[in-house]
């Protein structure tokens, strides 16, 4: 009776699982890279992208369900990254439906930043730290830091000394 018991309990939480997962009706398991090749924050609803511009400038675009650019709203991002000793701050203006760092990134290929994201002007900001590693990665060929590859072993060419 208590085998058959604990089955069941495993077998009902089992098939809890996809529900949980789904929830929200996005599957954030499988990396999916942004419409302009930038990373997916799905920390936000909506989910945006990062994407860093040729100009080194950051540019957040809000996304909708089918992973294509939505209409900008009241949304407000800020950010901070680069040298702990002498950090720039960024700030973002509206600019082709997106936000856009009014400074550009310093100088460098990795570059530590914290992103702060408002979905409203009342709503409290969601933090999302990132390491933008601007190397290209040979596998996807995306940004390091927008790499949609499953996974990578330490030793594959390409991804010598770190993992994703």
């Amino acid at each position: 009776m208590k085998q058959l018991l604990n089955s069941l309990l495993a077998g009902a939480t089992l098939a809890l699982i996809p529900t949980a997962i789904a929830a929200d009706g996005h599957d954030h398991a499988k990396k999916v890279a942004g419409p302009n090749g930038g990373l997916v924050i799905t920390a936000v609803e909506p989910h945006c992208e990062l994407l860093v511009t040729p100009e080194r400038k950051l540019k957040i675009t809000f996304l909708g369900d089918d992973n294509k650019p939505a209409a900008l709203k009241d949304q407000s991002a800020t950010a901070t990254g680069g040298d702990r000793a002498k950090p720039t701050k960024f700030t973002f203006v509206k600019a082709d439906g997106a936000l856009v760092s009014e400074q550009a990134l310093p100088a460098g290929e990795s570059i530590p930043l914290i992103l702060q994201i408002k979905t409203a002007p009342d709503a409290k900001s969601v933090t999302k730290r990132v390491a933008l590693n601007l190397a290209n990665c040979p596998g996807c060929k995306l940004a390091e830091y927008a790499c949609t590859c499953e996974s990578h072993g330490e030793n594959e060419k390409g991804h010598e000394g770190h993992n994703h």
